[in-house]
């Protein structure tokens, strides 16, 4: 018998909760419930999660820290809940770490198409990695297998969809990808959200980078086009 994906649904409202149980138990979903941002955090490092709906208004600590404080330590996708329609508070949202977005109210099979979406692109991008393949550059190496991030020996924290992001790039070292080309691979061919989350999530990857102490930025922007991967370039 197949073991049955498991989300955690975090809203402060009752009502939506038992809506999101409904939908998704017809989708054949175990689902656990949060009350809050605490209770959620408590949740994810007791439980193993295949999704999470995380609703952005909430009292005491909002859905951007409960993202921030899980994208510290898991890359479970993200599904953010928000009655904001505002684009720059969904690009709040991605800039911690969301994979997704989806405004209150919504259409119940728009939902389940996000969740499951989202879902089929975390299990793609785990099947179609490749085993013991490791990329090395000038201080830096990416274990493909292990989906880490290493320089000068020290490994560098990236989210899920950042690795993603930075492995796309780094297998094809020093050609140009449009925005286009790296959400159809990346987030897949159904993703509605802004192209701006590519920009987004390069401006991760670069101040992580930094920070992390590499001495020089192997992101190249292709102004109107996208990025490559340029691991000669000084920054």
């Amino acid at each position: 018998m197949l073991k049955k994906l498991k989300v955690l649904m975090v809203d402060d409202d009752w009502k939506l909760r038992n809506l999101l149980r409904i939908y998704l138990s017809k989708e054949g979903f175990d689902t656990v419930e949060a009350a809050e941002g605490h209770e959620a955090l408590l949740k994810i490092q007791n439980q193993s999660f295949d999704l999470i709906i995380l609703d952005v208004m909430m009292p005491n600590m909002d859905g951007w820290q409960v993202c921030q404080s899980i994208r510290k330590t898991h890359s479970v996708p993200i599904l953010m809940l928000t009655a904001l329609g505002e684009t720059k508070e969904k690009v709040q949202g991605l800039e911690l770490g969301a994979d997704d977005y989806l405004t209150k109210p919504f259409d119940p099979d728009e939902l389940i198409a996000r969740v499951h979406a989202l879902i089929r692109r975390a299990s793609t991008a785990s099947s179609n990695q490749m085993e013991n393949d490791v990329l090395n550059f000038p201080s830096l190496s990416i274990d493909r297998d292990g989906r880490q991030v290493m320089i000068q020996d020290r490994p560098l924290e990236l989210t899920q969809k950042e690795f993603d992001l930075f492995d796309m790039l780094a297998i094809n070292s020093g050609r140009v990808l449009s925005r286009e080309q790296l959400i159809e691979k990346i987030w897949g061919f159904d993703f509605e959200g802004d192209a701006r989350v590519v920009d987004i999530h390069v401006k991760n990857i670069r101040e992580k980078l930094k920070k992390g102490g590499l001495h020089y930025s192997p992101i190249q922007t292709a102004w109107g086009i996208g990025y490559k991967f340029n691991p000669e370039v000084k920054s």
